[in-house]
């Protein structure tokens, strides 16, 4: 149990440090990374729904046996991310740097998976 405070702890603080400032770099983004963001509604609904993700995994840590089951979709949003990313690098729409950040929630997903499997699924007497 200990585990998974730790791994949804720092998940969700790594995480919102990387997603906060999104909300302040868009024109950053569309300049560094052409070309410019022509849809700032998905742009700013992926960073909210990121940052939401991120105050679950805050939650889970908290209580991870109580939780146990919300790693599930976690790992869905980790891993689903990754399988993005990877599929987008395979085809050369993404740059090569993006592999950092999908490499960092396919590691991610993977802890989360641990985490599952260590958390007793009732607590103990």
């Amino acid at each position: 149990m200990r585990f998974a405070k730790i791994v949804f702890n720092v998940a969700g603080i790594y995480g919102i440090l990387v997603l906060l400032p999104h909300y302040f770099m868009e024109a950053k983004i569309g300049h560094d990374h052409p070309p410019a963001i022509t849809h700032p509604e998905f742009f700013y609904a992926f960073v909210s729904v990121g940052l939401a993700w991120q105050i679950a995994f805050l939650l889970i840590a908290r209580d991870p046996v109580r939780y146990r089951l919300i790693m599930l979709p976690g790992i869905v949003e980790k891993w689903g991310f990754a399988a993005s990313g990877i599929t987008l690098l395979a085809l050369g729409r993404v740059a090569s740097s993006f592999a950092i950040p999908i490499a960092s929630d396919f590691i991610l997903g993977a802890l989360f998976l641990w985490a599952f499997f260590k958390t007793p699924q009732e607590r103990t007497p």
